[in-house]
């Protein structure tokens, strides 16, 4: 910019330089310091000092042809003669900085263009890195979809044939043997609608009914009854009847059965499940290890497992917030090291 400037400001220059000589030589005749609209203008003696002066900026560089000062560019030139004493001459135009602005418009043009192609080319040579990766975890997603679907039938199976066995007529050992079966079944089938949920989950299209939550909450609790029994869990209910809610019956079941599975799970032996339900909520509370205010956060954030001793995938608490969140309910969760976990369903 400055050299593109100084061309025009030598001619200002040598245009002011031909006035001042003019006026050198008539001084008698005009006597009046030459000025131009175009541009400002000084001169100074050899000693640097000011003889006369129109600059509008006062900070002068005698080292510099051309420079910017205070929003000035200043032209310095050294004329052949000493015309009125002038040894140096300094011309002066205000700095519009359409320069800049044009500078700014061609760089971010660039940029952004230069930008664009980075990020076709980032995309393409991404995707080629990923694609090795993409894929394993489209060959694991298959084997989990089809492992989960060949484990449903047997699971299935094995939980309707021992419901159908009179227990009553059986002795101590084998009942023990059964209900052991059981148990695992049951655990094997919690887990494999776990992850059908979240495989399918922006698939399942909801069935909303008005259900009646009070016998949902008990064929729930009769279903677990069988996996409280292996820590000597009991149930204490508080449930009244007839409670209604507009919902999936599998979705409602689901978020009770989780909730029921972590206070078993998360419990200590001869513990306590309270389940309280009245019109605007349902409330699950454990004797259990509980937990601190920092676990609490993060409770419902899928994969959060805070006691890695015991079994899972840490999805379950995710399960229920996914579903509270479609059927607008809210979670109040309190606990408490060493005693225990509530949980709240308010609707």
């Amino acid at each position: 910019m400055l050299q593109e400037k100084r061309h025009i400001m030598q001619e200002y220059s040598n245009d002011f330089v031909f006035r001042l000589k003019d006026l050198h030589i008539n001084f008698d005749k005009y006597k009046y310091y030459p000025r131009d609209e175009k541009f400002n203008s000084a001169i100074f003696d050899s000693d640097k000092k000011l003889i006369f002066s129109t600059l509008k900026s006062k900070n002068i560089n005698f080292d510099e042809v051309t420079y910017i000062s205070d929003k000035y560019i200043h032209f310095v030139e050294e004329p052949e003669s000493y015309y009125l004493g002038a040894k140096y001459i300094i011309v002066e135009i205000k700095d519009e900085q359409i320069w800049f602005q044009s500078m700014k418009n061609e760089i971010i043009t660039y940029v952004s263009f230069a930008f664009i192609i980075l990020m076709i080319i980032g995309y393409f040579i991404t995707s080629l890195f990923l694609k090795p990766m993409r894929d394993a975890f489209n060959l694991l997603d298959r084997f989990i979809k089809d492992t989960t679907h060949e484990l449903n039938t047997p699971v299935c199976a094995i939980i309707n044939n021992i419901e159908m066995i009179d227990k009553s007529k059986l002795d101590e050992k084998l009942a023990k043997k059964i209900n052991r079966i059981d148990i695992g079944a049951k655990t094997i089938s919690n887990i494999y609608e776990d992850l059908t949920f979240i495989t399918l989950q922006n698939k399942i299209i909801s069935q909303n009914e008005e259900l009646n939550l009070s016998l949902i909450v008990y064929e729930r609790v009769e279903y677990f009854k069988s996996l409280a029994k292996i820590k000597k869990i009991d149930f204490k209910l508080s449930i009244k009847d007839d409670i209604y809610l507009f919902c999936d019956n599998k979705k409602i079941s689901k978020l009770i059965d989780n909730l029921l599975s972590n206070a078993i799970k998360y419990n200590k032996v001869l513990g306590t499940i309270s389940i309280s339900l009245d019109k605007n909520s349902l409330c699950i509370e454990d004797s259990g290890k509980g937990m601190n205010q920092k676990d609490l956060k993060s409770l419902f954030k899928r994969y959060s497992r805070f006691d890695k001793s015991v079994g899972g995938f840490g999805i379950g608490l995710n399960i229920v917030s996914l579903i509270a969140k479609e059927y607008n309910l809210k979670l109040e969760v309190s606990s408490e090291i060493n005693k225990g976990t509530k949980i709240e369903v308010i609707w």
